[in-house]
């Protein structure tokens, strides 16, 4: 009988990045990290199994290799990736900026060491990795996600690809929720990838994660696994889907060079997850029809009422019924639909009734019709008294000042009041740009900044920009500390 093998795989792009870990009674032993590509040397990973199971395509028909010239698993195999469209891919960012080689995807092949048994083989066309994965070993800081065109249709069923989770999916990788993990790479510290395999893996805090070189940052980053590694990724994985609930909730992205501690995925349950949506332009359950609002914005005053048309047109799937629903609606307010369900291809009346309580501004509307084929969302901008503030927006950093050793992350919270319509939040003062999770707020809103601390000693003053619709904008100052 065979021993279960792993999913594993890692490749030894060392990270350059310290963490200074944090005072424990027996300090945890610090990993190098490494991305899981084929780029992992054999003496580099661990002498233990890295137990899994082995699966087929036939069992998840989302599941796709990739393999690329000169590549070191079988047939060149370096990633794994999911079919997400009809000519779209998605993995790591890594896989197609760190790693170099022409690349190209098989598909229906469980086991890569005997070729020629595959259904389908396709050239990349071109693809696209996240705006903020930068260059090679961008993946110390994270977005470590890419959307790849293909040449040719890939020959998996809409109903079968596999659907990305998104900013409104934070549930799917919350401490104590699971997943299960696929890819083709290693099974053994001595080699052993090409044949498919699954394992499933917890979700873990982060600040139980801090083993490694690299600071697993939760904002982008999904810890997994176990820290004595009895299952996790490896050499060929990277890339591959992380599934919570039948969901991508992220990809896997790095781990230790050992391939024996966490395995840390790229967070998808963010707006990465919305970037990949958006590039890849459909999704399964987002329905075959389309649906507007005309007008889409209006003016009314507090205990007054205002009314716009829903518009829907059916798709190449014909008319189906479409239950309508409103959400984001500001205090007091209330929303009707007359009638509450249409046709695809007919039109509805809503009626938007605020109380004199409501408050003045301008607030964001979703309106979703849900069909047989899946749901649509158009949004409503409401403004409510004189149309909204007359003032640019004004953040504010909560705490206002840090202090921290080099290396590392620290966080703060940006609140904004007044503007009109989205803000949109920058910094500057910094090597590297703080990141915003979200990026973009509305007026009483509120972001986390996360801020890469240097290496270099001394004091920073990050200058946080707020800038409205209306191009109005606001500041306030941020001061780190490095020691």
């Amino acid at each position: 009988m065979r021993t279960p093998r792993l999913v594993t795989a890692l490749c030894v792009a060392l990270a350059a990045l310290a963490m200074p870990v944090a005072a424990a009674a027996e300090p945890a032993p610090i990993s190098t990290a490494a991305i899981p590509t084929d780029e992992l040397k054999a003496g580099d990973a661990g002498a233990n199994v890295i137990n899994g199971q082995r699966t087929t395509v036939k069992e998840n028909p989302f599941v796709i290799a990739g393999v690329r010239a000169g590549g070191g698993g079988p047939q060149g195999q370096s990633c794994t990736a999911a079919v997400v469209g009809k000519r779209k891919i998605l993995t790591a960012a890594h896989c197609m900026i760190d790693v170099g080689g022409a690349k190209s995807y098989i598909y229906g092949d469980d086991d890569l060491t005997t070729a020629g048994d595959e259904t389908f083989r396709t050239n990349v066309t071109s693809f696209k990795a996240h705006p903020r994965y930068t260059g090679p070993n961008s993946w110390q800081t994270g977005y470590d996600v890419a959307v790849i065109t293909t040449a040719d249709d890939l020959p998996v069923p809409e109903s079968q690809w596999a659907k990305v989770a998104g900013s409104g999916d934070t549930g799917l990788t919350q401490p104590g929720k699971s997943g299960t993990v696929f890819g083709y790479g290693r099974t053994t510290s001595s080699g052993g990838s090409g044949a498919l395999y699954k394992t499933t893996l917890p979700v873990n805090d982060a600040k139980d994660c801090q083993v490694f070189n690299v600071r697993v940052n939760p904002d982008v980053m999904v810890c997994t696994g176990y820290d004595n590694g009895r299952t996790a990724t490896c050499s060929g994985d990277s890339g591959g889907p992380y599934i919570v609930d039948g969901v991508v909730a992220g990809v896997v992205s790095w781990g230790a060079g050992g391939c024996d501690r966490y395995s840390i995925m790229a967070r998808l349950t963010n707006e990465m997850g919305d970037w990949a949506r958006k590039e890849i332009g459909g999704q399964p359950g987002d329905g075959k029809f389309t649906v507007g609002l005309s007008p889409s914005s209006g003016k009314v005053e507090p205990g007054k009422h205002i009314s716009t048309s829903v518009t829907s047109k059916a798709g190449d799937q014909g008319a189906e019924k479409l239950e309508l629903s409103a959400a984001g609606l500001p205090g007091g307010a209330t929303a009707t639909f007359q009638p509450a369900s249409i046709t695809s291809g007919e039109v509805a009346k809503l009626t938007i009734e605020t109380a004199t309580s409501t408050p003045k501004g301008t607030h964001k509307v979703t309106v979703t019709a849900k069909g047989g084929s899946g749901a649509k969302t158009a949004e409503y901008t409401l403004t409510v008294g004189e149309g909204g503030s007359t003032e640019g927006p004004k953040p504010v950093a909560t705490p206002s000042s840090a202090t921290s050793g080099p290396g590392g992350f620290i966080n703060t919270t940006v609140a904004v009041t007044g503007g009109t319509g989205s803000i949109t939040l920058s910094a500057e003062g910094l090597p590297s740009r703080p990141m915003f999770m979200p990026s973009t707020v509305n007026p009483g809103g509120s972001s986390k900044m996360s801020v890469g601390v240097p290496f270099q000693t001394g004091t920073y003053k990050i200058t946080i920009t707020a800038t409205d619709s209306a191009g109005k904008s606001g500041s306030t100052e941020f001061t780190l500390t490095v020691r």
